[in-house]
């Protein structure tokens, strides 16, 4: 794999299941090593160090907190891992109305909640990569709309974001570029208007769809 992604966009990593993904963006949180070649962040090779991970933040499909603490103890104790204040995205929570639920535990909290605080724990540090698993499962219309307007301003700040979700119609108003993986290696890598032209399709989703197809005859 030879792939670059361009800092200040939104970049979408998709693929059918196994092709690549989760390995992908294990790789990058140091969560798995590569079994050859270098990985660099910022221009610069990781090579075991963990120092850039605290330039990350990461919001996982599913988040599994200790059920016993409130959001609020669990951005404290997430403050405290890093050794640093983080300030929490007032707005954010605001938009999410979601003061009221901070001082609950987290057993008591619906998914959609629990999928809040996920989003607002990923943001904390102000991260310059800030890395999304499928960001609006969970999410109400609301919610969702509230994060992808979240994620843009962001981008506006000059933030790097990557996006993996396999609701292709929502990442239309969101992404910049489009990798799609298949069985490991890059298929397709560049800004969404590429996609578009080389597959002859007006959406990603039916870009990806005729990707995947090309894909299927080439292998046939």
């Amino acid at each position: 794999m030879d792939l670059s992604i361009a800092t200040g966009r939104v970049t979408a990593i998709l693929g059918p299941n196994g092709a690549g993904k989760t390995t992908f963006l294990k790789l990058i949180l140091g969560l798995a090593r590569p079994g050859g070649g270098t990985l660099l962040f910022d221009g610069q090779p990781v090579n075991g160090d963990c120092a850039y991970r605290a330039r990350i933040g990461y919001m996982p499909q599913l988040a599994r907190f200790p059920e016993n603490l409130t959001g609020r103890e669990l951005i404290a104790m997430v403050r405290d891992l890093r050794s640093a204040e983080g300030p929490v995205d007032d707005e954010l929570v605001a938009s999410f109305a979601l003061e009221p639920e901070l001082d609950k535990p987290f057993r008591t909290l619906s998914g959609g909640t629990r999928q809040k605080i996920n989003a607002v724990l990923s943001v904390l540090f102000h991260p310059e990569l800030l890395i999304l698993d499928e960001p609006t499962a969970g999410l109400d219309p609301v919610a969702s709309s509230v994060f992808k307007d979240k994620i843009l301003a962001l981008r506006k700040l000059g933030r790097t974001c990557l996006i993996t979700s396999h609701v292709l119609s929502e990442l239309e108003e969101l992404v910049d570029d489009v990798v799609f993986l298949l069985d490991g290696g890059v298929r397709f890598a560049g800004p969404v208007a590429d996609l578009k032209r080389t597959t002859r399709q007006v959406t990603i989703e039916r870009a990806v769809a005729e990707l995947m197809r090309d894909s299927a005859a080439d292998a046939a």
